[in-house]
């Protein structure tokens, strides 16, 4: 089960983090990547690894996801390279204005986190699942996975720090999917969400390493640690495979038993 060989997947925010790791683990499995960041130097860094490492082609694509010029682009780029894609990760995103209570909430900072966060997820989405569906048509691929990353905040509030905008974002996206879930099934392609609990990266490791959080989390995460580097993997692998064919609109917590109590 989970052979990716021929398979081709689409990974935003590849550049660093959780995006990184997530390729990784699908070049695993024999996956094609179209890896794709803005900052182009560290995507061919890491074309470079995953193709000496595991014997796949990879594609490392400059794209802004808030961009629609550029996410057509970077379409254009898979599809003269590829052919098809199989599998999108829509896991780019980042926030402003994290800590200021809601009601001194800048909207500047709220539009900001929306639009990379949500609006983002919205047209990658579209375009890609469009593509999708045209490849499955002209019978280039057996299948499309769209597969959004969330967060745990779009599940629940919390008491450990103000983040409303990054709440309303990741909340969005975990209904997005369902609604694009229940519309794109008829085409063959399913959209679920992974909602990661607290993993480090470059936007959490400040705030992840202030022994306030670290109580915190010792306190709220039944298993009483931080998630460690690819432990979001396996959820991405099967939800982006063949045989997760009939699962659709989910929303997997990845998160240590946080949201369980």
């Amino acid at each position: 089960m989970f052979d990716y060989t021929g398979k081709v997947v689409a990974v935003t925010g590849a550049s660093s983090g959780l995006g990184k790791q997530m390729a990784e683990g699908f070049a695993q499995q024999g996956a094609n990547l179209v890896l794709l960041a803005r900052r182009v130097e560290r995507l061919e860094a890491s074309a470079e690894e995953f193709a000496e490492k595991y014997g796949v082609k990879v594609l490392p694509c400059a794209c802004d996801v808030t961009d629609e010029a550029s996410i057509d682009a970077a379409l254009a780029a898979a599809d003269e390279q590829f052919g098809h894609v199989e599998v999108l990760v829509n896991c780019a995103g980042g926030e402003r204005g994290t800590g200021t209570k809601l009601v001194d909430f800048d909207r500047g900072d709220w539009d900001f986190t929306i639009n990379l966060d949500l609006s983002s997820v919205f047209t990658m989405t579209k375009k890609f699942a469009g593509y999708m569906a045209k490849g499955i048509e002209a019978g280039k691929q057996g299948y499309g996975r769209i597969i959004n990353i969330a967060s745990i905040y779009g599940l629940v509030g919390n008491t450990a720090i103000p983040t409303i905008a990054y709440h309303a974002s990741k909340g969005a996206v975990v209904n997005f999917s369902r609604g694009a879930a229940a519309e794109l099934a008829p085409l063959g392609i399913t959209v679920n969400t992974i909602c990661p609990g607290y993993f480090y990266t470059e936007l959490t490791t400040e705030t992840l390493d202030t022994e306030f959080f670290q109580s915190f989390a010792k306190q709220t995460v039944p298993m009483q640690r931080y998630g460690k580097e690819g432990e979001l993997n396996a959820a991405a692998v099967f939800l982006g495979s063949e045989e997760a064919s009939y699962v659709t609109g989910q929303a997997i917590a990845a998160d240590g038993g946080y949201t369980a109590v």
